[in-house]
């Protein structure tokens, strides 16, 4: 396990990474990296409740299923939070079929996570607003092309934040998971056809798939308030 404390942007944020100790079903893995997860939490005087961000790794299409089932329920109730999840053999380090990462923050103050939705429900948050953060999940589109994915899901993006009484240029950091078959040069072009705002933090990932076939995109973006 990896483990980062860092200020930024006025909070204190905790990220944790780990791949699975045990050979168990994939279930049985992300439910003991989460138990470990739960322990760093306390250990630092947060819980699992903090969280704000999930991001769940699967060897193959079961390990990612499996494992991400078992995240619904280990991130439930006021755990629950913006999740993305990815097939990713090259992740691995070890024999393990799960790994996860997750993001928590310190609150400066006592304040309640506002969990947003989507209409109807599905399994991953619409978005979250904690202690002047808003943070989405993962959003990715099942289209022909690149070019028809980036411009639905940078539609629906640009509606969540302004939901959320946020907005493109109040975006501090946004992170592409990008499927290996494209390239950077062409969704840059395609990012920047939509969005002409100055974002601080953008990063970049390849994988090799996502919840389903067909997507080649999925994009995490974080804003302030």
């Amino acid at each position: 396990m990896t483990k980062k404390i860092f200020p930024w942007l006025g909070r204190e944020f905790v990220e944790l990474s780990a791949e699975a100790k045990s050979a168990g079903a994939p279930a049985e893995q992300a439910r003991e990296i989460f138990t470990r997860f739960d322990g760093e939490l306390k250990a630092l005087g947060l819980s699992l409740d903090d969280t704000v961000r999930s991001r769940l790794w699967g060897r193959d299409r079961k390990a990612r299923d499996h494992g991400s089932e078992e995240r619904v329920r280990a991130l439930s109730g006021r755990a629950r939070s913006a999740s993305s999840s990815f097939i990713a053999p090259e992740r691995f380090d070890s024999d393990a079929s799960v790994a996860v990462d997750l993001t928590a923050i310190r609150p400066s103050r006592p304040c309640e996570k506002i969990l947003k939705e989507y209409d109807p429900p599905i399994t991953p948050l619409r978005y979250l607003i904690y202690d002047s953060f808003v943070v989405l999940s993962g959003v990715t589109a099942v289209l022909p092309t690149l070019e028809d994915q980036m411009g639905n899901i940078l539609s629906r993006i640009g509606g969540s934040l302004v939901d959320a009484g946020a907005s493109w240029e109040k975006v501090v950091k946004i992170s592409f998971y990008l499927h290996r078959s494209q390239t950077i040069e062409a969704l840059n072009a395609l990012f920047r056809k939509v969005v002409s705002a100055d974002i601080p933090h953008m990063e970049y990932a390849f994988v090799d798939g996502y919840s389903a076939e067909g997507k080649l995109i999925e994009i995490e973006t974080t804003a302030r308030l």
